[in-house]
């Protein structure tokens, strides 16, 4: 399963009531962070969330509300004691963006490794497949897909097919190869074809693009940005490299997505569910997001 929790919804500045876009991934104990702006330390605070699970910051870009929260939150997490080393994801730059903001938070008492990040190249955090896809904005800008695999079913008349002993079946159902008596033995010795598995996709700042509706498709959950909501406002959307509720709800249908949870708000919008119905009419398992919203994504039943 993926515990998914919002900590913040906002888009180009922190307001009283609505902290910068940033999302927490928990899976298999560990976390993955998405973007880090202004505050974000404190909107994870007003949460369950753990920082010292974090395994990976995933940024989508550079611009200010995704990324200068880092130095305070690096800092936090060292002063709570944090010694293992953490990985931080992103466009071409990461290491001299991060390094340049880092210089006011410095005597960190853990490593930080670097990824640029390419197009549909995967990495790994949380036991979760990630694939970073490219968007439209005004510089260059990842959303994310996370993928959680399933093993397939345990089938012992494969095990005994494949003559492995009984006391180790335990191990390889937990996908552990394991070695008895000199001889290897590996988890498909045992399990049937692999099942399908858990997909969330997060994108945001960006214009309607193929990329987000091909990375996007089948997923559980996909959290789409969505800076305004009235019609009116598309040439400023389009100015900016940013949606409409509509234009989310749009990529959503023809991603043929599960459901999707509206994110990444302008200051100007001050109640976001009153654009929900023009969303709705496209796309009817949208939602708005806020600030802590949380769901648990579930294998699919058999």
């Amino acid at each position: 399963m993926i515990e998914v929790t919002l900590l913040g919804c906002g888009g180009m500045m922190p307001m009283k009531n609505r902290w910068l876009t940033s999302c927490y991934l928990l899976c298999n104990g560990h976390a993955v962070l998405i973007d880090c702006g202004e505050g974000t330390q404190i909107a994870l605070k007003n949460t369950t969330c753990k920082a010292k699970k974090i395994d990976m910051i995933c940024i989508t870009h550079f611009h200010a509300d995704h990324i200068s929260g880092l130095p305070g939150f690096l800092l936090s997490m060292g002063n709570e004691g944090r010694e293992e080393k953490i990985t931080i994801a992103g466009p071409r730059g990461i290491e001299r963006i991060v390094k340049s903001l880092t210089v006011i938070a410095s005597g960190l008492p853990f490593e930080i490794d670097f990824i640029e990040v390419e197009d549909h190249k995967a990495i790994s955090a949380a036991g979760m497949e990630i694939t970073p896809f490219r968007l439209r904005h005004g510089l260059e800008c990842f959303g994310y897909s996370f993928y959680l695999p399933r093993s397939g079913k345990f089938d012992p008349e494969k095990a005994r097919a494949n003559d492995v002993p009984q006391c180790i079946w335990s191990k390889l159902q937990k996908n552990e190869e394991t070695e008895l008596d000199g001889r290897i033995f590996t988890p498909d010795m045992v399990l049937g074809e692999s099942r399908k598995g858990v997909k969330l996709t997060y994108c945001t700042d960006t214009r309607p693009c193929k990329s987000i509706s091909s990375s996007a498709a089948g997923s559980d959950l996909f959290i789409c940005e969505g800076l305004y909501y009235e019609q009116d406002k598309i040439e400023r959307a389009v100015k900016t490299g940013h949606m409409l509720f509509s234009e989310a709800a749009r990529l959503a249908l023809e991603s043929d997505v599960k459901e999707m949870w509206l994110t990444h708000y302008s200051p100007a919008v001050k109640d976001p569910e009153l654009g929900l119905a023009a969303a709705r009419e496209i796309f009817p398992d949208s939602y708005c997001g806020y600030d802590g919203k949380k769901t648990i994504l579930y294998y699919p039943e058999d």
